[in-house]
């Protein structure tokens, strides 16, 4: 009876982290009621970021490859509204430039394991898992 209900609970705990690993995550915030106006001290630090943005090396060559002229790019950025000049300030910030997609650690992590497979392997011992 008890190794019944053991795997009824175990069941139960693979399936409750499955619909708990599927499910999306969602994440809250305040939301203002009306919409609250930037100050300019807010619209020149917004400013200075995209600016400091659209001076790095690589940003520029790509505005280069779609064929836009730096001028261009300037006169673009003075014709934007305060609300998408911050939203665009925003999203700079959680633009990842190097395009880190996780390969480093999984790397990292095959060559721990392989590590300790070949110390294992080295100092002569054996792992022997038995089923009971």
């Amino acid at each position: 009876m008890a190794r019944f209900i053991n795997k009824w609970i175990s069941w139960y705990l693979v399936l409750a982290m499955f619909v708990i690993g599927v499910t999306p995550r969602a994440y809250a915030g305040f939301a203002p009621s009306e919409i609250i106006g930037l100050s300019p001290a807010d619209r020149n630090a917004d400013l200075r970021k995209i600016q400091f943005f659209l001076e790095m090396k690589m940003v520029q060559e790509r505005l280069r490859q779609f064929g836009y002229t730096p001028e261009e790019v300037q006169s673009r950025l003075s014709q934007v509204d305060d609300q998408q000049l911050h939203q665009l300030a925003l999203k700079l910030d959680d633009l990842n430039v190097a395009g880190d997609s996780g390969l480093g650690v999984v790397i990292a992590l095959l060559i721990i394991v392989i590590l300790v497979i070949v110390i294992i392997q080295l100092l002569g011992h054996k792992i022997v898992i038995k089923k009971d």
